[in-house]
């Protein structure tokens, strides 16, 4: 048998405060009798003074608490939060001149090639025309064939018709003129 229940002892106290320490035990889900030994067990423990209702030791410890993690936040800020910012401002600016370089530089370049190309668009389309105005004023190659063998059988036919007689001067004339036929070709 424990201590507990070889000593009963008896409790006077009004409704009122019966009434609040039914409410606390029914919030910490047991007895009357069992939350009133926690609690004096927590008392006897923590060595608080259940009369000092703004717990002095409680908030000393958490002053003392906050002004700990204080000290921590302020370190890790000295130490990691401000080396970081520093770095991430010195990156941002970094970045900054990239962009910059390449917004004045880089698309100057494409905006030239993109004009280069153009004037080559230009130069190719000039050169297309005349290429066709080439190829329009050239003959095919059998269209030359039969100009130059009707050349060349006009010269013949001219030639068999000299004698021995026909003067020199015409027969360079004959010569001449199918030359000129041909050089216009």
């Amino acid at each position: 048998m424990s201590d507990e229940s070889n000593y009963k002892k008896t409790i006077k106290y009004s409704d009122a405060t019966d009434s609040k320490l039914q409410k606390l035990a029914n919030q910490a889900g047991c007895t009357k009798r069992e939350f009133f030994i926690r609690m004096v067990e927590y008392f006897y423990k923590t060595k608080k003074d259940p009369g000092d209702i703004g717990d002095e030791l409680l908030k000393t410890t958490l002053v003392k608490n906050h002004d700990t993690y204080i000290r921590f936040i302020r370190a890790q800020e000295e130490k990691i939060l401000i080396p970081m910012k520093l770095e991430t401002e010195r990156m941002i600016q970094s970045q900054l001149r990239i962009l910059d370089c390449f917004n004045t530089q880089i698309l100057k370049a494409n905006t030239d090639l993109q004009q280069n190309q153009q004037v080559q668009i230009g130069k190719f389309a000039e050169t297309d025309k005349l290429l066709q105005v080439i190829s329009e004023k050239l003959d095919t190659k059998e269209i030359l064939k039969t100009k130059f063998l009707h050349i060349l059988n006009h010269y013949i036919k001219v030639r068999d018709t000299f004698g021995f007689t026909t003067p020199v001067k015409e027969k360079d004339d004959l010569t001449q003129a199918a030359r000129q036929q041909i050089t216009k070709l």
